[in-house]
């Protein structure tokens, strides 16, 4: 509740018009599903500015909604190995992809069916004129076995990722 709170504040205070949060993973392989879960968390968060989408896998169709954005936020897990005192070496990533990483980029990257953050920067830029300033939040995790229980590091990467995305939402454009 106090996440919330503090979100509403800061989105008062937010420069963004249009912002996009793109969670993806899949939820069936336990924690391969927290990008997912961050996705709806946000979504149930109601702000009028911030469009938020939980979905198994990035693909291209995705580039038009990035595209209609000032801003876009992509949350995703990375593997960790579970190791004592690694503390610091499984916290969330975050990285701020910048407009000139992907505003030379041209229509021969090889689009598959999947892709990656960049790539669907660069695809946005490329087809509809347009990419926002992005970050990526990774997550991580530890168990990808069938099922849908998040071990407790993903958990608390969750928690994470969600104070960090709070913090963007309340900041100034880079």
């Amino acid at each position: 509740m106090e996440v919330v709170t503090k979100l509403e504040n800061s989105i008062a205070r937010s420069h963004y018009e249009k912002v996009i949060a793109i969670g993806y993973g899949n939820t069936l392989r336990s924690d391969d599903g927290a990008g997912q879960k961050v996705a709806e968390i946000v979504d149930n968060w109601n702000l009028p500015q911030v469009r938020a989408i939980a979905t198994h896998q990035l693909t291209p169709e995705c580039a038009a909604s990035i595209a209609e954005s000032e801003l876009a936020i992509f949350v995703d897990v990375y593997p960790v190995a579970e190791q004592p005192g690694m503390a610091e070496e499984n916290a969330i990533r975050v990285i701020h992809i910048h407009p000139s990483t992907y505003r030379h980029c041209s229509t021969n990257e090889g689009f598959g069916h999947t892709t990656d953050p960049h790539s669907l920067l660069c695809l946005a830029e490329v087809v509809y004129g347009h990419a926002p300033p992005a970050w990526w939040i990774l997550i991580p995790a530890l168990n990808f076995e069938f099922g849908d229980r998040l071990s407790p590091l993903t958990t608390e990467g969750i928690d994470q990722a969600l104070q960090k995305i709070t913090e963007i939402l309340g900041a100034a454009p880079p």
